[in-house]
C-alpha cells in the first residue's frame, strides 16, 4: 500500500470518531498552546532584558556605607545607588583617596541623596529625590538619553538635570529647559531633561550645591561611591582590590567587622539573567506536563481504536494487508491528531501572546517561525510516539481472531 492509502485510512478513522478524536487532540492544543506561549514569553523577555543590559553601563562598581551578606542594591544605569545604611557608617574623602590608588579605574565620583525634599514650581510643590554629583566626572560615568537641554558640566552651581516625569507630569505646567525651580527655598535652574524612561524621577545637581540644599548633608561625606572600572573584564578583580583597600583604610580587620558594601552592575545583570532563565524552565516544565495529558489522551484513543477497528483488521488481513500497512495506518492516524492538534495549539498561542504582551509590559511579542515549526513538530512526535503500541497491537492481530472479535 502507499502512503496516500494510509492517510486515506487514517483520516477516515479520525473522522468516523469525531467526539473522541477532538477531546484528543484539545489535549495537545493545550499542551502545544502553553509550551510555545511561555517559550515566546521567555524569549521577549530575555530580549527585552538584552535591550535594558545593553543600555546599562556595566563597568560600574557601587559603594555604600554599611555592610549585609547580599549585595547592596545598584541604581540605575549611569548613576550609583542611594543611601540608605542602616549603621552609622559613613564614606569620606579618605575612600575616595584609598579607591584612587586602584589601577584600572577611570573615573570615582562621590555622590549624596536626599530623599523627600520640597521642590516648587509655579505655585505647585512635590516631594521628589535629589542626588549630588561630581560634575566633573558624571557626565562621562552616565548612560543616559537627553531629551533635551545637556549634563552638569565642572563649573556648574545652582542648576540641575531633572527626570522626564519630573518636567512633563508631576506638576501641572511642564518644566522646559532653563526655568527655575525652588528646592527647600534654593532657586536652582534647569539645564537638561532626561529622556523618557532614563530615572524619571530624579533631580541631578552638582554636589556642592546639593549639600547646600539637602538637609543633614555634609561636605566630603557620601551617601554613595560610584567607580567606573576601564574595562567589563577587570570588574571582578577591581571589586575584590576595592574591598581590600577599603577594609585596610577604615581599620576592619575581618568579614563580619565590615562596615560597608560594594556592588556591581555586572553581577547584577548576571542574576538577573540567571534568575530569567529558571524561571523559563520552571514554566516550560509545567507546560510540558500538559503535553504528558495529551500524549495519553492519544494513546487512550489509539486503543479503543484499535480495538473498534478489530474487525476490520481480522478483513484487511484477510484480503491480503500485511503488518505493516496496518501498522502504517494507525500511525498516520496518531500523526494526524498530533499534527491538527500542533496547527491549533499554534493558532491558540499567538492569539495569547498577543494579548499577554500588553500585560506583561512588553512591547513586541510574538510567536517566532522557529516556535511554529518546533510546536508542529513536537505534537507530531508526541502523538507519534504515543500510537506506537497500539499500532503495534493492531498490526500483530491474527485474521482469525480479529474477525471473531465481538
Amino acid at each position: 500500500m502507499r502512503n496516500s492509502s494510509y492517510l486515506k485510512m487514517a483520516l477516515s478513522i479520525l473522522l468516523h470518531s469525531k467526539i473522541r478524536s477532538w477531546l484528543t487532540i484539545i489535549g495537545i492544543v493545550i499542551g502545544i498552546a502553553a509550551v510555545v506561549s511561555i517559550i515566546a514569553i521567555s524569549d521577549s523577555m530575555t530580549a527585552d532584558m538584552e535591550s535594558r543590559l545593553s543600555d546599562m553601563d556595566l563597568t560600574l562598581i557601587t559603594i555604600t556605607p554599611g555592610y549585609t551578606k547580599a549585595s547592596s542594591s545598584m541604581g540605575p544605569p549611569g548613576m550609583g545607588g542611594g543611601g540608605g545604611s542602616s549603621t552609622d557608617a559613613e564614606l569620606t574623602k579618605k575612600d575616595i583617596r584609598a579607591i584612587k590608588l586602584i589601577g584600572n579605574i577611570s573615573y570615582i565620583d562621590g555622590q549624596i541623596s536626599g530623599e523627600d525634599e520640597t521642590v516648587y514650581f509655579m505655585g505647585e510643590s512635590a516631594s521628589l529625590s535629589i542626588n549630588g554629583v561630581d560634575p566633573q566626572v558624571w557626565q562621562y560615568m552616565s548612560t543616559y538619553e537627553l531629551e533635551s537641554g545637556r549634563l552638569l558640566d565642572p563649573a556648574d552651581n545652582n542648576v540641575a538635570v531633572i527626570g522626564y516625569s519630573i518636567a512633563h507630569e508631576v506638576f501641572d505646567k511642564q518644566i522646559s529647559v532653563n526655568r527655575v525651580v525652588t528646592i527647600n527655598g534654593k532657586s536652582v535652574r534647569v539645564i537638561g531633561i532626561l529622556a523618557y524612561g532614563e530615572d524619571d524621577n530624579a533631580i541631578y545637581m552638582p554636589i556642592d550645591a546639593a549639600v547646600d540644599i539637602i538637609e543633614d548633608a555634609e561636605t566630603e561625606v557620601y551617601d554613595s561611591i560610584v567607580v567606573k572600572v576601564n574595562d567589563v573584564d577587570n570588574v571582578v578583580n577591581a571589586k575584590e582590590e576595592i574591598e581590600t583597600k577599603l577594609m585596610i583604610s577604615r581599620n576592619v580587620m575581618n568579614e563580619d567587622d565590615r562596615d560597608f558594601s560594594v556592588s556591581d552592575s555586572l553581577a547584577m545583570a548576571e542574576t538577573v539573567t540567571e534568575m530569567l532563565s529558571s524561571m523559563s524552565l520552571f514554566l516550560g516544565a509545567i507546560a510540558a506536563v500538559s503535553l504528558v495529558v495529551g500524549a495519553v489522551g492519544i494513546a487512550n484513543t489509539m486503543f479503543t481504536s484499535v480495538m473498534e477497528k478489530t474487525k476490520e483488521i481480522g478483513t484487511m488481513k484477510a484480503i491480503g494487508a500485511k503488518n505493516k500497512d496496518i501498522l502504517m495506518i494507525f500511525i498516520f492516524n496518531s500523526a494526524i491528531v498530533g499534527f491538527v492538534g500542533g496547527v491549533i495549539g499554534i493558532l491558540l498561542s499567538i492569539i495569547l501572546t498577543y494579548f499577554m504582551g500588553p500585560l506583561l509590559g512588553l512591547s513586541s511579542m510574538s510567536v517566532a517561525p522557529y516556535l511554529v515549526v518546533m510546536g508542529i513538530s513536537i505534537a507530531i512526535f508526541v502523538g507519534v510516539l504515543s500510537g506506537v503500541v497500539p499500532a503495534y497491537n493492531a498490526s500483530k492481530m491474527k485474521p482469525v481472531d480479529a474477525l471473531r472479535y465481538e
